[in-house]
């Protein structure tokens, strides 16, 4: 057996001591599924994030050398986090979020498999490792390793493990044994993915068009979520999991054993109370989602949200959280509050919402302030 065989089934094991059970290996060739990204990206699905459609990014992506000159093998990893249990909260987070931000666990321990590679061969190895941070086509790597195949929900699924787990990639300046590529999709002819997202994100099967999903809106997306797509958002604050949650390859998996203890879920991440959560203030924010892939959001972000999901919830014991919401500093808080109160309806909508339009000085504010009286008037004549 070559030394380099030898390696890889060293540093495999090493990889699930560690809490990836899914790993292997593949070349550091340019990815076949180029074209398909640049078009995508061509065809504007990225919303907001200009950055996925820079000249430097889709240059990096087309070759994993312009990113690490030496590299002659990509180790790819999978590490799974407990599957999103019954909603047991008035404010939904996708479950990944809900424990230690995963770029922070997970780097820690690539860090770790590249120390042991370097010991085990006795000299250093050239490196860059990445999970959800670099210009990678992570999830083509993750197939070319032998890890799963892409979804027509566009993430990467596994036999065993479903699609609950995340990605980390390790570029290596030395040879390990390469493993088989998926060739072979097995979603067959469902479309329950297609048919369960909400806002219609998934244009057609493995078509994403992020401006509509709400994982983007509610993370990436730095504005005033689009009025049509408010409603269909329900009580999602920080991200979604319903396109995962449909999937029958996640119908049968239960907690894994593999699960590292940093992906256990925190309590008072799971049990959220909306009207609660919109007082947060900032150094309650921080303290709370310290460590959190939530705090990405920032506050008025997050707050924007809890506010949508009070309006998606017609509560009319938010009446007087909204109220307060009102008079944020941040614009983004105080344009969905505004909107939250002409969904709820409650009896004393309308005053608050008067007297706020009174006192607001920002345009757009305004408009919102506005959208949510008309609202109200429509809604009464209605009956």
């Amino acid at each position: 057996m070559a030394n380099y065989q030898d390696l890889t089934i060293q540093v495999k094991k090493k990889a699930i001591q560690l809490g990836f059970p899914l790993v292997g290996v593949t070349t550091p060739d340019p990815p076949a599924h180029l074209d398909f990204f640049r078009d995508w990206c061509a065809a504007g699905y990225f919303g907001t994030m200009e950055w996925m459609a820079s000249p430097r990014s889709l240059e990096r992506r087309s070759n994993p050398r312009l990113i690490l000159p030496e590299c002659e093998s990509i180790l790819v990893l999978g590490s799974p986090y407990p599957i999103p249990q019954e909603e047991i909260s008035r404010g939904m987070i996708a479950a990944y979020a809900l424990n230690q931000d995963y770029h922070d666990v997970l780097e820690d321990k690539l860090k770790t498999l590249v120390d042991f590679l370097e010991e085990i061969t006795g000299q250093e190895i050239p490196n860059r490792w990445y999970t959800d941070t670099g210009p990678v086509l992570e999830r083509e790597l993750a197939q070319r390793a032998g890890l799963g195949w892409i979804g027509k929900n566009t993430l990467l699924i596994n036999r065993g493990f479903g699609s609950y787990f995340f990605l980390a990639e390790i570029y290596l300046g030395i040879e390990l044994d390469i493993d088989t590529p998926v060739t072979e999709g097995y979603c067959g002819n469902c479309t329950r993915c297609l048919e369960a997202c909400p806002t219609g994100s998934l244009l057609a099967p493995y078509t994403l068009d992020a401006a509509r999903c709400i994982s983007y809106l509610t993370i990436e997306h730095r504005e005033m979520i689009p009025l049509e797509l408010r409603p269909l958002i329900g009580r999602w604050i920080f991200g979604c999991d319903i396109c995962q949650k449909v999937c029958p390859w996640n119908q049968s998996i239960k907690e894994f054993p593999e699960v590292i203890k940093e992906f256990k879920p925190l309590g008072d991440r799971i049990k959220i109370d909306l009207i609660d959560e919109l007082g947060l203030s900032q150094d309650e924010f921080s303290a709370r989602f310290k460590g959190s892939p939530v705090k990405r959001t920032k506050r008025a972000g997050y707050l924007r949200n809890v506010a949508l999901a009070l309006g998606n919830s017609n509560d009319e014991a938010a009446l007087s959280s909204l109220a307060a919401a009102l008079q944020e500093t941040e614009p983004l808080i105080r344009g969905l509050a505004a909107w939250a109160l002409g969904e709820i309806n409650g009896k004393e909508t309308r005053q608050i919402l008067e007297i706020a339009a009174k006192n607001e000085q920002d345009s757009l504010i305004i408009k919102e302030i506005q959208g949510a009286l008309d609202k109200l008037t429509k809604t009464s004549t209605d009956y």
